[in-house]
């Protein structure tokens, strides 16, 4: 029940959308999907928290450095300058310090509060090494924007306009004093904003505060406090505006390539194709001309609709002519069946029963032949509509030893002689002994006293050849001798509908009919896929 009551509302929504969505020329959606790649760089740059982030643990990367190297430095100070360094007792490992800074989960503290006043006094020695190492800090500090300032053991400040006051009560400041290394951010209670959208940026307003204890021989005897801005990311955008912007031009400049590209190769021929399948529809033939740039595509929708152009044309011409083809047949014994009518009713009572006799015979014949032109005609009907089945077999053999058994007579004579062994043909046996069967009689009627049947197989299909000693088909009528209604036998009763009956049969089976030259008599060919 639920599942369904999912399923009904996906419809629901799936039917509001279809009811508002916009009919959008392809042009349009093209340009739009190309716009949104395009800018799609453009929103990463302004949104992508991961390189902001990673700019953030560079900040801090680079006060951890600093800060090793100065407490480093402080430390072989405080010591004083040996001699000789004495060489290392064990083997150190070195390996990269991971940032403890991130700013989707640390969390920002407020601004550094001022130092609070003490009546302790700093420690003399940490005094003494602070305005020893102070030329060192005060390059350092210039060059790489770093606030520095040194605390005692005790968390007084040794330097700066504070110096005296105490921040021990910091927490940053109590991990180095007990000598643990500690990075936090605090708002940045100096920033003022210079770009416009520099808002969007959340390590523009922050700084980075990072403790450094000075250790000598194991003790914590003063802290170093390095703080520094994070570059921000609309800093780095600003001093590259020039290249960005000339990156955004470029890609447009391409975007409009690519859009006239696409144009002439999809939209173009679309539209081309469009207007031919109007003309086409209004009965007027007009062939698209092929794109100036070609796509695969587009080439075999054009070659698709040249062959669906012909073949409407082609059943077009085949049903204006079937239907003239009908109407005159249907005409004469119509015209035959009216005029004796006509002259029953008018001279009825003064005919002989001769006479009477000899006009209800005409209207007889005319009325049969009718009926083997209707029956004949829904032959071809349902010829032309069959779809013959996929898993159709018939046994050639047996199907050419009924046909010859039931057509041979004293005065004709049918021969079979197919190939042993032949596979099973992919055709229903009841439609190929109905085309057999045709184009015997075909050949007994036109005078032929024998009649040899030759099957041939190759890879994939099979040939029957029919071939009689009777007096041929003449070549004035070899072109039609398949065209509904064409017969050299209308006197006889013959509707000239057999062949074509016969080739729409094997059509339906993917075969196919052919008349073959000969010296004497007709030759048929019949192509049959094997099962």
């Amino acid at each position: 029940m639920q599942r369904d009551g999912a399923a009904g509302m996906i419809g629901v929504i799936k039917a509001w959308i279809a009811r508002r969505w916009p009919v959008l020329r392809l042009r349009t959606l093209l340009l739009c999907t190309m716009v949104f790649v395009a800018a799609l760089p453009g929103f990463g740059a302004i949104f992508l928290r991961v390189y902001e982030n990673a700019l953030v643990r560079r900040t801090e990367a680079e006060l951890v450095a600093q800060g090793a190297a100065l407490a480093a430095s402080a430390a072989i100070v405080w010591k004083g300058m040996p001699d000789q360094a004495d060489p290392p007792t064990a083997a150190v490992r070195y390996r990269d310090r991971a940032t403890e800074i991130d700013l989707r989960s640390s969390p920002i503290l407020p601004p550094r509060p001022a130092a609070i006043v003490t009546r302790q006094r700093p420690d003399g020695a940490a005094l003494a090494l602070t305005r020893r190492m102070m030329p060192a800090f005060q390059e350092t500090k210039m060059t790489t924007l770093s606030s520095i300032l040194v605390l005692d053991h005790g968390g007084i400040l040794l330097n700066g306009a504070e110096r005296g006051r105490s921040l021990a009560a910091l927490p940053e400041i109590r991990a180095a004093l007990s000598g643990q290394a500690a990075t936090v951010m605090r708002d940045n209670a100096g920033y003022a904003a210079q770009y416009p959208a520099e808002w969007l940026s959340r390590a523009a307003g922050i700084r980075l505060h990072h403790a450094r204890p000075i250790s000598v021989d194991g003790k914590v005897v003063g802290v170093l406090l390095l703080s520094r801005s994070p570059r921000a990311l609309f800093v780095g955008l600003y001093e590259d505006r020039g290249k960005i912007l000339f990156g955004v031009a470029a890609i447009f400049l391409l975007l409009i390539l690519l859009s006239a590209i696409l144009s002439r190769t999809i939209v173009r021929p679309i539209e081309a194709l469009s207007r031919a399948t109007r003309e086409l529809a209004s009965g007027r033939r007009v062939s698209p001309r092929s794109p100036s740039l070609e796509v695969v595509e587009i080439q075999a929708l054009y070659r698709d609709f040249d062959r669906m152009a012909d073949s409407i044309e082609k059943r077009s011409r085949y049903l204006r002519d079937f239907a003239a083809s009908v109407s005159h047949e249907f005409k004469t014994p119509l015209a035959g069946m009216s005029g004796a009518i006509e002259l029953l009713q008018d001279h009825g009572a003064d005919m002989t029963p001769d006479d009477r006799g000899r006009f209800l015979n005409n209207m007889a014949a005319d009325a049969a032949r009718l009926s083997r032109l209707v029956r004949r005609l829904m032959e071809l009907a349902r010829a032309d509509v069959l779809v013959g089945a996929r898993d159709a077999r018939a046994d050639v053999v047996i199907v050419l030893a009924a046909v010859a058994d039931a057509m041979t007579n004293d005065g004709f004579a049918v021969a079979s002689h197919p190939s042993a062994p032949v596979p099973a043909l992919a055709i229903d046996p009841g439609a190929l002994e109905a085309i057999l069967t045709t184009l015997v009689e075909n050949a007994r009627q036109a005078g032929a006293r024998r009649l040899n049947i030759h099957v041939g197989t190759d890879e994939d299909h099979a040939s029957i050849d029919l071939v009689d000693d009777g007096c041929g088909v003449p070549d004035g009528d070899r072109d039609r001798i398949f065209d509904p209604f064409f017969t050299s036998r209308r006197e006889a009763g013959g509707t000239g509908l057999g062949l074509a009956i016969s080739r729409s049969l094997l059509g339906a089976y993917r075969g196919e009919l052919y008349l073959l030259p000969s010296d004497k008599g007709a030759h048929f060919r019949l192509i049959l896929p094997l099962s």
